[in-house]
């Protein structure tokens, strides 16, 4: 249909010729609507739900339901009893336990120290760790192994301006001195590198970590004795020449890597053998690749830099005899294209759905990742890439991911991709999970976290043995199911990722239900509570219900 001939001047056409045209635009319209629609509906009207309680079983790590303690809400901590704290981030790399403080680098205008005019040797710290054993927590405390930390407990900062010039940027706060903090980059944007690395901050080998953990060992006790349990070998150490350059200018290569890990994860095994080691928590993909210094990978055979630590971790054990490694440990974030996702607000509607789409990179052979990564790789399926890499060169070693974040949880649209990310982690195996940036214990975010660990309020959790279950289609209806060893009840959670409500048939098999189930369903219709439904009639074939508009529900089976 030719528009233009409508779009001109009307006086010169028959009036029943316009209005006959501008009819049929309105049918087409009407038709096209009308597809649209009858196309979502029956692709929301066919999904279906499977159970088989005897097939893929395997335990679910009580860890993967983790969270950094940077700006944990203790509320939430002590309700959930989150099970792992990790004391981790960029300026755990220079925390001095001597003189209790850290410098955080670029992160903010290298600035180290504060208001401590009298520290106690590592008193912050155990304050974490005593609140972290009062909640129920195991803690992860960083090891730095960068070579330097921070050398006083007041303010300092590694380029002051009336020592290396005026500066492309400068800290907005002014020191009692008077002087000014600088990002270490001249007016015209270059880097300066003459600078002194002792100017705040002393030299740190494993003889002063070594006196750190013999002093957490003798505040706390040993792993064994509810002390430390996990040590972490630095934090993403490939970063420290950007986020660190005033100490560590350099590319942290694959030999440099390996061989600080040998020196102090085998100290940390030395001075408390029943203490995990948990590394090389490097900071994403492109160091998931190489290490960033030129031809560092060709000259070790063209072995991606994560999977050539885990086989040197393996060579240690073999000529020693000695595990210095027990989890396998990287961060991971989204990334997309003209969008963000990770530590974002939820954003538009585009956005919201790509968020929910992105943890399909988490295992999904099927997926490209939206993302300059997508573009260059292959399908990311980051756990089991990983899981695989565990099995070829170090059995036996556990899988970690201390830092991730996939945004907006202050949202629904975080909430469940949250809840799908704690699914997924069951499913897949995965050991142990800290999610970064936690959220308030009365945000969307925290709903998630109920959902699987206190759903009725009283403590219901989500089972500890994974059982198969499936949907027709993951990336709309989610489903995740568990087996819970203390009552016998299955647990499963659904969730809707559309903005409408689903009805769906699940089928159940190798499960005789004992009652009708409890249902709970946290949605958009109420933010500030999980609320429970009506009790659900199941047989032991299964049975049909209604899944709200973006919704988490959970169902809990009696056996």
């Amino acid at each position: 249909m030719n528009l233009r001939f409508l779009l001109q001047s009307p006086e010169n056409k028959p009036r029943w010729l316009v209005l006959f045209l501008l009819g049929l635009i309105v049918a087409f319209a009407i038709v096209v609507t009308t597809a649209y629609i009858k196309n979502s509906i029956a692709q929301t009207s066919s999904l279906a739900l499977s159970v088989d309680v005897t097939a893929d079983r395997h335990s679910i790590s009580p860890d993967i339901y983790g969270m950094n303690n940077y700006a944990i809400d203790r509320t939430l901590a002590q309700e959930l009893r989150i099970p792992v704290e990790r004391w981790g981030a960029n300026h755990t790399s220079r925390y001095n336990w001597l003189v209790d403080s850290s410098n955080a680098g670029d992160d903010f205008f290298f600035v180290g120290g504060g208001d401590n005019k009298n520290p106690i040797p590592g008193d912050s710290i155990d304050k974490i760790i005593k609140t972290n054993r009062t909640n129920g927590s195991k803690s992860i405390v960083t090891i730095p192994m960068i070579g330097y930390v921070n050398k006083f407990s007041t303010w300092n900062c590694g380029f002051r301006v009336s020592k290396y010039g005026p500066q492309e940027k400068t800290n907005p706060y002014i020191f009692p001195e008077g002087d000014k903090c600088g990002n270490g980059k001249r007016p015209d944007g270059t880097v300066i590198t003459n600078n002194n690395r002792l100017d705040v901050s002393i030299v740190s080998d494993p003889n002063l970590q070594k006196r750190w953990v013999q002093h957490l060992v003798k505040t706390h006790g040993t792993a064994a004795k509810g002390g430390v349990q996990i040590y972490q070998m630095d934090n993403e150490p490939s970063g420290w020449g950007n986020t660190h350059r005033d100490v560590h200018p350099e590319p942290t290569s694959y030999d440099e890597l390996r061989d600080r890990t040998y020196q102090y994860a085998s100290m940390v095994k030395a001075t408390d053998p029943s203490a995990k080691v948990l590394g090389p928590s490097d900071f994403g993909w492109p160091v998931y690749v190489d290490s960033g210094v030129e031809g560092d990978r060709q000259k070790h055979g063209g072995v991606w830099f994560a999977r050539w630590y885990l086989q040197q971790m393996r060579a240690y054990e073999t000529n020693k005899g000695v595990r210095i490694l027990d989890y396998f440990d990287e961060h991971y974030y989204p990334s997309a294209e003209n969008t963000c996702i990770a530590l974002c607000p939820a954003g538009d509607a585009k956005t919201q759905a790509l968020r929910l789409r992105s943890t399909r990179s988490l295992w999904d052979a099927t997926y490209t990742d939206e993302s300059w990564i997508g573009k260059y790789n292959p399908p990311l399926t980051i756990l089991p890439r990983f899981k695989q890499w565990i099995k070829q060169d170090y059995p036996g070693t556990k899988l970690a991911i201390t830092e991730y974040n996939w945004g907006a949880l202050d949202s629904i649209n975080g909430a469940l991709t949250q809840a799908d990310i704690l699914g997924i982690f069951g499913r897949e195996q995965v050991d142990l999970a800290t999610l970064w940036g936690p959220p308030q214990s009365s945000e969307p975010g925290a709903y998630a976290f109920r959902m699987y660990m206190n759903y009725d309020g009283k403590g219901g959790k989500y089972g500890d043995t994974w059982v198969r279950s499936r949907s027709t289609n993951q990336g709309l209806l989610s489903i995740y199911g568990a087996h819970r060893s203390i009552d016998g009840v299955l647990t499963l959670v659904v969730i809707n990722k559309t903005p409408n409500n689903i009805t769906s048939n699940l089928s159940l098999k190798g499960f005789n239900p004992g009652g009708k189930a409890q249902v709970y369903t946290y949605s958009k219709a109420n933010l500030g509570a999980i609320v429970r439904q009506s009790d659900l009639g199941v047989s032991a074939a299964g049975f049909g219900a209604t899944y709200p508009a973006n919704s988490i529900t959970l169902v809990a089976i009696p056996k």
